[in-house]
């Protein structure tokens, strides 16, 4: 869905967000949400009573919920899914951004993580729904790819904090070695993962 095709109360929990994973929550404001957002800053208490600590959550669940549907994509574009080829998709993502926009935002869940887990439960509490809905998703499809149950949930975690690493990393180097090293290295574990066919 492309921004302009968003309501109002969409925009404003995608710029925060966008805000969010370049800037932080603390030096997100809610003025520079409703200017993202192209709406009225009057609109802010309306559809966000709560507060900024509402507005950050609902940015957070966003994330998490977008991550999740992005694994189906991925997966939809590999002509022979494999383990390896999910994690290289979900990491090229993030390289090819990288490459194209600079080092300037990453993940908005572990923004929003490093910033408020010590000091507010509720986005504490949003930040491990946001990761423990990416984390299903991706054992769902390691399962469907013939990794055993138990093991397809080790391994999204697995893959998924590896990713978080890997961009902390590459943003901080200015350089994508560590997301091309991870998906490297992790690859052939990946792949060994998978249960040989019984037929």
């Amino acid at each position: 869905m492309a921004v302009s095709e968003r309501g109002p109360r969409e925009r404003m929990v995608f710029g925060a967000a966008q805000l969010i994973r370049r800037d932080g929550v603390t030096a997100t404001g809610m003025r520079d949400v409703a200017a993202h957002a192209q709406a009225p800053r009057g609109s802010l208490q309306h559809y966000f009573p709560g507060g900024k600590e509402q507005l950050v959550n609902e940015a957070v669940a966003w994330a998490g919920a977008y991550a999740g549907k992005r694994v189906a994509r991925f997966l939809g574009e590999l002509s022979e899914p494999s383990p390896s080829g999910l994690f290289a998709a979900m990491v090229r993502q993030w390289t090819d951004e990288f490459e194209k926009a600079g080092f300037v935002a990453g993940c908005p869940v572990a923004a929003a993580t490093v910033d408020c887990a010590d000091s507010s439960d509720s986005v504490r509490a949003a930040a491990a729904a946001a990761f423990a809905h990416w984390s299903s998703a991706v054992a769902q499809a390691l399962e469907g790819m013939g990794v055993p149950g138990p093991r397809a949930g080790s391994l999204a975690t697995l893959m998924i904090s590896s990713l978080e690493g890997a961009i902390l990393m590459a943003r901080t180097e200015r350089d994508v070695r560590a997301l091309t090293t991870v998906a490297r290295e992790l690859g052939p574990l990946l792949d060994a993962c998978v249960a040989p066919s019984s037929g």
